[in-house]
Order: structure tokens, then C-alpha cells, then sequence
């Protein structure tokens, strides 16, 4: 890896409690990856904590804007400030901890050969810790229902866990991406898949969170609904 070569984006929204053992994690098993931890106003001292470990641990920069404007709208600046900076490949990661940074070298590895690599809960069967069935259900059905929908050749169509190299980026436009919520991750997938780009899963064990609180609510499981409708059809 060189200098410039991998950028881990990692949105927070009061992840304080996260961040040390994930930014811990994430320097022991990618330790020449950078960081950019996209801040939207937590109230909880995450910006703080963020700079004091990137002092400590080295490469991790934190882009602070100040009010919640959604996890699809963290990637696009994450990834379009990277782009700018001249890295070569871009994972997306929660700040939770629901994504193991121990997956990080199976992600990138896989990307030296493919463009796309999504980290999936359901390649081997469901790899879902702490889950209740209901929640679990309906992951499952929705991804399954998105794959009928848009056609993906990936199981977690939703994964937020992923690794794309810079020349999809490039040739998707992140200014013309139309979703800014859960459904930007099943966008991102779509559009790199609809542009001819080699996709390829590797597992993962997710997670759920040990402190704080979801962010998903029942509201972004129905505008994914549409949402895979509007992407096939090319609608807003």
C-alpha cells in the first residue's frame, strides 16, 4: 500500500463510546489505511475523542459538518474529499462496531482483483450476531427483494461494508447519486453494476451494536421499498 492507496470513511453520529476500539482495531489490521471520520454534529465529545486518537494512532482526519445530514450524504463527501486527495480505493464502514475491522484485509484483498467488494452477511448463510428475529426477517426479506428488483449479483444488496476502487467512483458521479439514506448503499452497488464493474463478496460476521442507539428506523426500510423501484426505473 502507498501513501495514497486505501481511505476508510467512517460517518459518526455520537459513536463516542465506538471510537477507540474502532479506530484501535482498524490501525492494527489496516495500518497503512487512512481515515476520514465524517462528524455530524455529535453532542457526545466523538470529534474530540477522533482528533486525540488520530494524534495517537496517525492518519485520521475528521470532517466535521456540524448537523445531522444523513449517512448517504457522509459517503459522498467522504469519498468526493478522497477523490480530491488522489486515493486509489474507498471502504465504507459504520462507527459502531458492527463491522469487525478484522474483515479489512479480506476486503482488500479481494479488491486488488475486482472493483467492487462487498462485505455480506448472507454469503454463507446469515453471519448476524445479537439480532432479534423480527429485525433479522426483515433484512433478509429486504434483501432478497432487492436483488429481484434491481437485479444485484451480491446477497447483502444493503451491506454498508464495502471497498470500491477510485475508477468506479470516477465513472458512477457521486453528484449524481439521488439517495442520501440507507439507500444510497443499494444505489452505490446498482450503478457500479449497471456500468459493467466486477463485483465480488466476501464474508463478514456483523455485529449489532453494544452502546448507543440505531439509526435505522422504520422509516428508511420503507423508502428502501421504493427506492429499488425508483433505481430500476430511473425515478425520483
Amino acid at each position: 500500500m502507498n501513501a495514497l492507496d486505501v481511505l476508510i470513511v467512517v460517518p459518526t453520529l455520537n459513536e463516542g463510546e465506538n471510537l477507540t476500539e474502532l479506530l484501535e482495531g482498524i490501525r492494527e489490521h489496516a495500518p497503512e489505511a487512512h481515515v476520514l471520520i465524517v462528524d455530524d454534529g455529535s453532542a457526545d465529545g466523538t470529534e474530540a475523542l477522533a482528533r486525540e486518537l488520530g494524534a495517537r494512532l496517525g492518519n485520521i482526519d475528521i470532517l466535521q459538518r456540524g448537523r445531522r445530514l444523513g449517512l448517504g450524504s457522509a459517503y459522498v463527501a467522504g469519498f468526493g474529499l478522497g477523490l480530491e486527495r488522489g486515493y486509489r480505493r474507498f471502504i465504507s464502514m459504520d462507527g459502531d462496531l458492527s463491522h469487525d475491522p478484522r474483515h479489512l484485509p479480506a476486503l482488500l484483498a479481494a479488491s486488488e482483483q475486482v472493483d467492487v467488494v462487498v462485505g455480506s452477511r448472507y454469503l454463507h448463510g446469515v453471519s448476524v450476531v445479537n439480532w432479534g428475529l423480527r429485525r433479522l426477517a426483515l433484512s433478509v426479506a429486504g434483501n432478497r427483494y432487492s436483488r429481484l428488483v434491481t437485479g444485484l449479483p451480491v446477497n447483502d444488496c444493503t451491506s454498508g461494508f464495502q471497498c470500491f476502487r477510485r475508477e468506479v467512483l470516477e465513472a458512477i458521479g457521486l453528484e449524481r447519486l439521488r439517495f442520501r439514506g440507507y439507500s444510497f448503499l443499494v444505489e452505490l452497488k446498482y450503478r457500479a453494476h449497471r456500468a459493467g464493474f466486477r463485483m465480488r463478496e466476501v464474508p463478514i460476521i456483523f455485529v449489532d451494536r453494544r452502546f448507543g442507539f440505531s439509526k435505522l428506523g422504520v422509516r428508511h426500510v420503507l423508502q428502501s421499498i421504493w427506492a429499488v423501484w425508483a433505481m430500476r426505473f430511473g425515478r425520483r
